[in-house]
Protein backbone atom coordinates (compact mmCIF):
# COMPACT_ATOMS: atom_id res chain seq x y z
CA UNK A 1 0.00 0.00 0.00
CA UNK A 2 0.80 3.97 -1.14
CA UNK A 3 -0.04 6.59 1.22
CA UNK A 4 0.35 10.33 0.46
CA UNK A 5 0.41 12.97 3.71
CA UNK A 6 -0.22 15.88 2.57
CA UNK A 7 -0.31 18.98 4.75
CA UNK A 8 1.73 22.17 5.43
CA UNK A 9 3.16 21.47 8.83
CA UNK A 10 6.66 19.34 8.28
CA UNK A 11 6.81 18.26 12.22
CA UNK A 12 3.11 16.60 11.33
CA UNK A 13 4.56 15.23 8.59
CA UNK A 14 7.33 13.66 9.86
CA UNK A 15 5.07 12.38 12.82
CA UNK A 16 2.88 10.84 10.74
CA UNK A 17 5.20 9.22 8.27
CA UNK A 18 7.03 7.61 11.73
CA UNK A 19 3.81 6.47 12.89
CA UNK A 20 2.88 5.13 9.55
CA UNK A 21 5.82 2.86 8.92
CA UNK A 22 5.66 1.35 12.61
CA UNK A 23 2.30 0.37 12.81
CA UNK A 24 1.69 -0.61 9.24
CA UNK A 25 3.26 -2.56 6.95
CA UNK A 26 4.05 -0.41 4.45
CA UNK A 27 5.78 0.34 1.27
CA UNK A 28 6.26 3.64 1.07
CA UNK A 29 4.67 7.17 2.43
CA UNK A 30 5.32 9.95 0.69
CA UNK A 31 4.76 13.83 1.65
CA UNK A 32 3.54 16.82 0.20
CA UNK A 33 3.09 20.41 2.01
CA UNK A 34 1.12 22.20 -1.16
CA UNK A 35 -1.73 20.57 -3.36
CA UNK A 36 0.98 21.15 -6.41
CA UNK A 37 3.66 18.84 -4.72
CA UNK A 38 0.78 16.34 -3.64
CA UNK A 39 -0.41 16.33 -7.80
CA UNK A 40 3.17 15.69 -9.37
CA UNK A 41 3.65 12.76 -6.54
CA UNK A 42 -0.15 11.04 -7.50
CA UNK A 43 0.78 11.64 -11.49
CA UNK A 44 4.17 10.17 -11.01
CA UNK A 45 2.96 6.71 -9.19
CA UNK A 46 -0.30 4.80 -8.06
CA UNK A 47 -0.92 6.20 -4.63
CA UNK A 48 -3.83 4.30 -2.49
CA UNK A 49 -4.69 6.81 -0.10
CA UNK A 50 -4.21 10.08 0.35
CA UNK A 51 -4.30 11.38 3.47
CA UNK A 52 -4.96 15.41 3.14
CA UNK A 53 -5.62 18.86 5.63
CA UNK A 54 -8.08 20.94 4.28
CA UNK A 55 -6.13 23.95 4.89
CA UNK A 56 -2.87 22.89 2.47
CA UNK A 57 -2.43 25.18 0.38
CA UNK A 58 -2.39 26.47 -2.66
CA UNK A 59 -6.19 25.59 -3.55
CA UNK A 60 -7.20 23.97 -0.31
CA UNK A 61 -7.75 20.34 0.66
CA UNK A 62 -11.24 20.18 -0.99
CA UNK A 63 -10.48 21.44 -4.29
CA UNK A 64 -7.62 18.70 -4.30
CA UNK A 65 -9.75 16.15 -3.40
CA UNK A 66 -12.16 17.08 -6.32
CA UNK A 67 -9.05 16.94 -8.49
CA UNK A 68 -8.59 13.66 -7.29
CA UNK A 69 -11.94 12.14 -7.21
CA UNK A 70 -12.00 13.34 -10.71
CA UNK A 71 -8.49 12.41 -12.47
CA UNK A 72 -8.08 9.30 -10.11
CA UNK A 73 -11.12 7.96 -8.74
CA UNK A 74 -9.33 4.84 -7.38
CA UNK A 75 -7.32 6.65 -4.71
CA UNK A 76 -9.13 6.59 -1.53
CA UNK A 77 -8.69 10.22 0.13
CA UNK A 78 -9.44 10.97 4.60
CA UNK A 79 -9.40 14.49 5.58
CA UNK A 80 -7.39 15.17 8.67
CA UNK A 81 -7.91 18.19 10.03
CA UNK A 82 -8.69 20.62 12.58
CA UNK A 83 -11.47 22.22 10.94
CA UNK A 84 -15.19 20.56 12.64
CA UNK A 85 -17.52 23.43 11.06
CA UNK A 86 -20.73 21.84 9.55
CA UNK A 87 -20.48 23.74 6.38
CA UNK A 88 -16.83 22.49 5.71
CA UNK A 89 -17.61 18.82 6.50
CA UNK A 90 -20.63 19.35 4.09
CA UNK A 91 -18.71 20.42 1.31
CA UNK A 92 -15.19 18.00 2.49
CA UNK A 93 -18.27 14.95 2.24
CA UNK A 94 -19.65 16.27 -0.80
CA UNK A 95 -16.35 15.25 -2.63
CA UNK A 96 -16.84 12.06 -2.23
CA UNK A 97 -13.93 11.52 0.32
CA UNK A 98 -13.88 7.92 2.20
CA UNK A 99 -13.13 9.35 5.39
CA UNK A 100 -12.62 12.58 8.15
CA UNK A 101 -10.50 12.53 11.20
CA UNK A 102 -9.80 15.31 13.32
CA UNK A 103 -6.36 16.37 14.27
CA UNK A 104 -7.54 16.85 17.97
CA UNK A 105 -8.07 12.72 18.23
CA UNK A 106 -5.85 10.16 18.82
CA UNK A 107 -3.29 7.93 16.23
CA UNK A 108 -5.21 5.03 17.06
CA UNK A 109 -8.50 6.90 15.27
CA UNK A 110 -6.56 7.11 11.76
CA UNK A 111 -5.03 3.66 12.09
CA UNK A 112 -8.76 2.33 12.30
CA UNK A 113 -9.71 5.01 10.05
CA UNK A 114 -7.49 3.65 7.57
CA UNK A 115 -7.92 -0.09 7.56
CA UNK A 116 -11.84 0.79 7.12
CA UNK A 117 -11.62 2.90 4.16
CA UNK A 118 -8.72 0.37 2.53
CA UNK A 119 -11.66 -2.08 2.88
CA UNK A 120 -13.97 -0.28 1.18
CA UNK A 121 -15.84 1.36 3.68
CA UNK A 122 -15.79 4.82 5.57
CA UNK A 123 -14.68 5.98 8.37
CA UNK A 124 -15.37 9.56 10.22
CA UNK A 125 -14.79 10.88 13.93
CA UNK A 126 -17.62 10.81 16.53
CA UNK A 127 -17.46 14.82 16.63
CA UNK A 128 -18.53 14.52 13.02
CA UNK A 129 -21.02 11.77 13.18
CA UNK A 130 -22.52 13.76 15.62
CA UNK A 131 -22.52 16.84 12.76
CA UNK A 132 -23.80 14.91 9.57
CA UNK A 133 -26.42 13.62 12.46
CA UNK A 134 -27.56 17.19 13.80
CA UNK A 135 -27.60 18.38 9.85
CA UNK A 136 -30.29 15.97 9.56
CA UNK A 137 -32.13 16.17 12.44
CA UNK A 138 -32.03 19.87 12.80
CA UNK A 139 -30.95 21.60 9.33
CA UNK A 140 -32.66 24.73 10.36
CA UNK A 141 -30.16 25.20 13.53
CA UNK A 142 -27.39 25.76 11.82
CA UNK A 143 -25.99 29.01 12.13
CA UNK A 144 -24.37 31.52 9.22
CA UNK A 145 -21.17 31.94 11.30
CA UNK A 146 -19.64 30.31 14.33
CA UNK A 147 -18.79 32.03 17.52
CA UNK A 148 -15.37 31.92 16.48
CA UNK A 149 -16.64 33.59 12.72
CA UNK A 150 -18.50 36.22 14.72
CA UNK A 151 -15.18 37.21 16.46
CA UNK A 152 -13.39 37.31 13.36
CA UNK A 153 -15.49 39.49 11.55
CA UNK A 154 -15.65 41.85 14.49
CA UNK A 155 -11.98 42.42 14.89
CA UNK A 156 -12.05 42.40 10.37
CA UNK A 157 -14.32 45.76 10.74
CA UNK A 158 -11.77 47.02 13.11
CA UNK A 159 -9.33 46.98 10.38
CA UNK A 160 -7.11 44.74 12.18
CA UNK A 161 -4.56 42.40 10.29
CA UNK A 162 -4.64 39.22 9.92
CA UNK A 163 -1.54 38.60 12.31
CA UNK A 164 -3.37 41.17 14.62
CA UNK A 165 -6.54 39.14 15.27
CA UNK A 166 -4.52 35.79 15.61
CA UNK A 167 -2.45 37.54 18.82
CA UNK A 168 -5.99 39.22 20.26
CA UNK A 169 -7.56 35.65 19.62
CA UNK A 170 -4.73 33.38 20.58
CA UNK A 171 -4.64 31.38 17.02
CA UNK A 172 -2.70 31.21 13.69
CA UNK A 173 -2.11 33.64 10.96
CA UNK A 174 -3.16 30.69 8.94
CA UNK A 175 -6.36 29.66 11.22
CA UNK A 176 -7.26 33.25 10.92
CA UNK A 177 -6.61 33.56 7.19
CA UNK A 178 -9.23 30.30 6.92
CA UNK A 179 -11.99 31.88 9.10
CA UNK A 180 -11.72 34.53 7.05
CA UNK A 181 -12.35 32.92 4.02
CA UNK A 182 -15.04 30.88 5.64
CA UNK A 183 -16.75 34.10 6.32
CA UNK A 184 -17.01 35.05 2.58
CA UNK A 185 -17.87 31.56 1.62
CA UNK A 186 -20.74 31.67 3.70
CA UNK A 187 -22.52 34.77 3.28
CA UNK A 188 -22.20 34.48 -0.19
CA UNK A 189 -19.71 37.70 -0.55
CA UNK A 190 -16.09 39.23 -2.31
CA UNK A 191 -15.74 42.54 -1.06
CA UNK A 192 -15.24 44.09 2.37
CA UNK A 193 -18.97 46.54 1.80
CA UNK A 194 -20.22 42.94 0.46
CA UNK A 195 -19.74 41.56 3.58
CA UNK A 196 -20.50 45.17 6.14
CA UNK A 197 -23.86 44.75 4.30
CA UNK A 198 -24.62 41.29 5.41
CA UNK A 199 -23.67 41.93 8.43
CA UNK A 200 -25.27 44.65 9.46
CA UNK A 201 -28.21 43.28 7.44
CA UNK A 202 -28.06 39.91 9.82
CA UNK A 203 -27.17 42.14 13.03
CA UNK A 204 -23.59 40.18 12.96
CA UNK A 205 -21.78 43.43 14.50
CA UNK A 206 -21.51 43.50 18.17
CA UNK A 207 -22.73 47.15 19.50
CA UNK A 208 -24.73 47.51 16.15
CA UNK A 209 -28.64 46.84 15.42
CA UNK A 210 -30.96 47.40 12.16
Amino acid sequence: MKILLADDHHILLDGLRFMLRQELDLEEVFIAKTVEEALLVVKSRPIDLVISDISIPEIGGIAFAKLLKTDFPQTRIIFLSMHEEPHLVKDALATGVEGYVLKKNSHLDLLLAIEEVMKGGLFFSPEINRILINRLRFPEDEKVLTEREREVLNLIFDDMTNKEIGEKLFISERTVETHRKNIYQKTKTTTIVGLLKFALENNLIAGIGH
